[in-house]
């Protein structure tokens, strides 16, 4: 027997044993394991270990994925996990690109092209993802009003991890305790870290907001 002449479901069931790469490579062998690789039922977890890894080919974005992971914890990506203010230049430009790169991808998963991906991301629509865990590492355009909005709509969420995210706040984090106590929140050193002066005037305002939600 062919390998072609399993059924789509055992088909999947052993796409299932594959990680990205392999599942990429395998399905460029015949052209009916194609259909197979685009099934979105293959594709309910994604863990990103590096930024070139959001840039591949080699994994398919869908209305199944439950898990998403974007954390890499190498030499040279440790610059990230640190203020601003510490950087010099070459180290502001790398990582402007490493949080272009985040930002992008978090935009394909969203779908609609809009300015904040996390905020907009959080809303469900029919054919975006029902989130249940979320892991982003060092992703500076998460504030305190985006975190707020992304536990608040994302009502499918049961785990958020929010590493080295330097422009959220101790009370940011205390209010998304308080108002989602069952949702499973860690923060390492974010919450600690001196926010960007650029996103200053942002964190005073998402204060305000949530002040204003919480006495709603």
């Amino acid at each position: 027997m062919h390998i072609t002449d399993l059924n789509r479901q055992c088909l999947v069931h052993l796409f299932s044993f594959l990680d990205k790469d392999r599942r990429k490579q395998f399905s460029e062998t015949y052209r009916d394991l194609r259909e197979v690789f685009l099934d979105p039922a293959l594709w309910t977890l994604l863990n990103f270990h590096s930024p070139s890894e959001l840039k591949r080919d080699n994994f398919v974005l869908g209305s199944a994925l439950r898990y998403l992971c974007v954390c890499w914890h190498s030499s040279r990506m440790k610059v990230c996990n640190i203020e601003d203010w510490v950087k010099n230049t070459f180290q502001k430009d790398f990582c402007s690109k490493h949080e272009s790169t985040v930002s992008d991808f978090l935009l394909k998963v969203s779908q609609p092209a809009v300015s904040d991906p996390v905020w907009m991301w959080s809303r469900h629509r029919p054919g975006r993802p029902r989130m249940r865990n979320l892991c982003l590492e060092n992703f500076v355009r998460l504030t305190d009003c985006t975190l707020q909005a992304l536990v608040s709509h994302g009502r499918s969420l049961q785990a958020v991890q929010v590493d080295f995210c330097r422009n959220v706040t101790q009370d940011g984090l205390r209010l998304v305790r308080e108002r989602r106590p069952s949702l499973e929140l860690t923060a390492e050193r974010s919450g600690g870290m001196t926010p960007d002066s650029k996103q200053a005037q942002k964190l005073q305002l998402g204060g305000t907001l949530q002040k204003l939600l919480q006495y709603s």
